[in-house]
């Protein structure tokens, strides 16, 4: 497992219960949260979210970093990996996906409004899919990116992942345009 993976200016690190303030902030905006579940967390739930990253992290040897600013040490949001079961769209934060799985990995990113327009979220994500590609036994085959069509910003930063446009796929009751490299 990772200690922190450092970029100029950020820090991505396992989650600890310490980022619930910070990743309450972001979980508990409406506007934040439209393009993921739509589902706005009080801090108690983003607890329960950060002991959920955690158990990710410890059965599939990825996950969620918390994405903390160098400078200050403020806590700006989330970035890192989810795997999901592609034959369901069911991802291993929801539930306990069998080794008999040919798992698709996704790169992901949630910043608290605050911090967006500053390429923050680019930044990370850059570093999360660096380190995935260097680190992670078995590589992944591929880093997949699920996006709602609406949301026009991380379709941007797939794009600057070097990923592309390959198709809807369902994701809990809608559809989601999965972008890969």
């Amino acid at each position: 497992m990772v200690d922190v993976i450092e970029t100029e200016r950020l820090l991505l690190r396992l989650p600890e219960p310490r980022d619930a303030d910070a990743l309450a902030e972001a979980f508990g905006d409406p506007e934040v949260v439209r393009y993921l579940s739509g589902v706005t967390r009080s801090r108690e739930e983003t607890l329960e979210v950060i002991a959920a990253m955690r158990r990710h992290w410890d059965r599939y040897g990825c996950g969620l970093f918390t994405v903390e600013r160098v400078e200050d040490g403020a806590v700006l949001g989330r970035t890192g990996f989810l795997v999901w079961d592609p034959g369901r769209w069911v991802h291993g934060l929801r539930e306990e996906l069998g080794p008999e799985i040919e798992l698709e990995t996704e790169i992901g990113w949630t910043l608290a409004r605050r911090h967006w327009g500053h390429g923050y979220a680019t930044e990370a994500a850059i570093a999360a899919r660096d380190w995935a590609l260097a680190e992670l036994r078995p590589v992944p085959r591929r880093v997949i990116a699920l996006i709602r069509r609406e949301n026009v910003r991380s379709q941007r930063i797939s794009q600057k992942l070097g990923q592309h446009y390959e198709r809807d796929v369902p994701v809990a009751g809608r559809p989601a345009q999965l972008w890969s490299t």
